[in-house]
């Protein structure tokens, strides 16, 4: 990863640390639940996205732009959260520690859960931007974080859960689960830069692509680590629609190649700087 990204990164998770959410109250351990996940580390995956778009055309507007990142690190962190629970994936591990409804019980980790949802938008309304900036930046989060994205995505994968979904159908619901979020991610940077709408569009679209990349990278760790080398539990969704079982493992990787090779295209028509920065990420992490 390049210096400056890395320095974007140590700036932001300084930035995020200083700025959870507190609460003062005699409940024993809710103040404890609702950081617990942030001191746990993590990729910062897309607020990085985020942020590398503001840097390339906007570097003044990085620390604002900061504000907006914890929102979305905070959205993604409830849905982790949320997903954990025994009334979807009954994880006990995320992290390489324990979920929070092994550690405290299921009523905290869906309360906590509730309130990084909502502490997700305060964020983006306490940014010191523009209105219209922060409008356009709230209703893009909630449309791709919420009714019309993430949680389409997850009722979804919890209906169909014991029924072999087609490619389409699969594709369709981490477009919604994981992809959009992402997607959004890169959009509202360039909301932020107050870029030409063509350009907004043309980052969401590559931004689906790289969700999709990310899921897919996500099933082949499942299938092919062990849990203590994921840092959460693996090999555990044998029955599950993944890309993995419906694909095979190397069918999975030829997917994964694709899209490789479809968001290198992509990236040719965006600023030379930004498309270095994100072929970066895309080597780092997903390959």
């Amino acid at each position: 990863m390049q210096n400056r990204s890395k320095k974007l990164l140590e700036d932001f998770e300084n930035f995020l640390q200083n700025n959870l959410p507190q609460t003062e109250s005699f409940h024993p351990h809710y103040q404890n639940a609702l950081t617990e996940m942030f001191h746990a580390g993590g990729k910062r995956f897309r607020p990085q996205l985020l942020l590398e778009v503001v840097d390339t055309y906007t570097p003044l507007l990085v620390p604002a732009a900061n504000h907006v990142a914890a929102g979305i690190e905070m959205l993604h962190t409830y849905s982790l959260i949320h997903d954990d629970l025994p009334t979807f994936d009954d994880a006990d591990l995320r992290r390489g520690h324990p979920t929070l409804h092994v550690t405290y019980d299921q009523v905290t980790a869906t309360l906590v859960g509730d309130a990084l949802n909502s502490h997700s938008f305060y964020m983006i309304a306490d940014a010191p931007l523009a209105s219209d900036i922060k409008i356009a930046l709230i209703k893009e989060l909630a449309t791709n974080g919420g009714a019309e994205g993430m949680v389409l995505g997850q009722a979804i994968d919890c209906f169909f859960e014991e029924r072999k979904l087609s490619l389409d159908e699969l594709s369709f619901l981490h477009l919604n689960k994981t992809a959009k979020l992402i997607a959004a991610s890169l959009k509202m940077g360039g909301i932020i830069s107050d870029l030409e709408p063509e350009i907004q569009n043309l980052l969401y679209e590559i931004g689906l692509k790289i969700g999709l990349l990310f899921q897919i990278q996500d099933d082949i760790i499942d299938a092919t680590l062990s849990s203590e080398e994921a840092g959460k539990p693996t090999q555990n969704d044998t029955v599950k629609n993944s890309f993995t079982n419906l694909l095979g493992v190397e069918g999975a990787r030829v997917e994964k190649e694709k899209l490789i090779s479809e968001i290198e295209t992509m990236l040719g028509e965006v600023d030379p700087l930004l498309k270095r920065r994100l072929d970066s990420m895309i080597a780092y992490y997903l390959k």
